[in-house]
């Protein structure tokens, strides 16, 4: 049993539960939610949990709807936002600059899967804006790599940016997760470039398994992913 060296603050500890359930309140207000594929979850330990990113409805949707309370990778630059800002340091966000893993950062996030806590993080680093996935960073395999924990892909479906709008205006539109099975990432291997290939590689690998969730308009630059998926 590991031991928990990922300590958070009291008025996180008190405040997530609220937000989660707060959030879960407004997405069933606001829209139609479906959520499929709750088996694929692993029931203890650690765990990637890595999601497509089209707004800032994402996170909240897949962090308010998993079955436990997980840590979660944030863009730092919302931290700036009065409202968005404050949420995220209530909830104890790491906050993150696409393509800028420092030091620090990187430690935080491993702290918190060796104390068996799960992690939410976007493999594409920021918002795509529109149904359609951009090409992944690195940094969510190289941290699978160096914790040595599984990735539950997940394809979250109905997230636009206009899905506020359209849930004020009574519309109600449907908004739906797809959770996968577990994947174990290959060892990177090689040296220098050659070991940044092989990260990215698994990167790539991690959104084929993503967009195998997702309907074809949503896959992006990955539609193509059955070529990295080997089938």
């Amino acid at each position: 049993m590991k031991i928990d060296r990922y300590n958070l603050a009291p008025p996180v500890k008190m405040l997530r539960p609220v937000i989660r359930t707060a959030f879960r309140g407004l997405f069933h207000l606001l829209g139609r939610v479906t959520i499929t594929g709750l088996e694929n979850i692993p029931k203890e330990g650690a765990y990637l949990i890595a999601f497509n990113h089209i707004s800032l409805f994402d996170p909240p949707f897949v962090v308010s709807f998993w079955p436990c309370a997980s840590e979660v990778v944030g863009a730092a630059e919302v931290w700036d936002r009065r409202g968005q800002g404050a949420l995220m340091r209530m909830y104890g966000v790491i906050p993150v600059h696409r393509g800028d893993m420092n030091r620090s950062l990187i430690t935080r996030m491993i702290a918190a899967l060796h104390a068996g806590r799960p992690l939410a993080i976007a493999p594409e680093g920021g918002r795509s804006r529109e149904p359609g996935l951009m090409r992944a960073w690195p940094g969510a395999a190289y941290i699978a790599e160096v914790t040595n924990v599984p990735v539950v892909p997940v394809g979250v479906i109905g997230s636009t940016e206009d899905f506020l709008e359209r849930g004020l205006r009574g519309k109600r539109p449907p908004i739906e997760m797809r959770i996968g099975p577990k994947i174990k990432l290959p060892s990177a291997e090689g040296r220098g470039s050659a070991r940044r290939a092989s990260r990215q590689k698994n990167a790539d690998l991690i959104m084929a398994h993503i967009a195998a969730l997702l309907p074809v308009n949503y896959r992006g630059v990955y539609k193509d992913h059955a070529d990295l998926l080997f089938i």
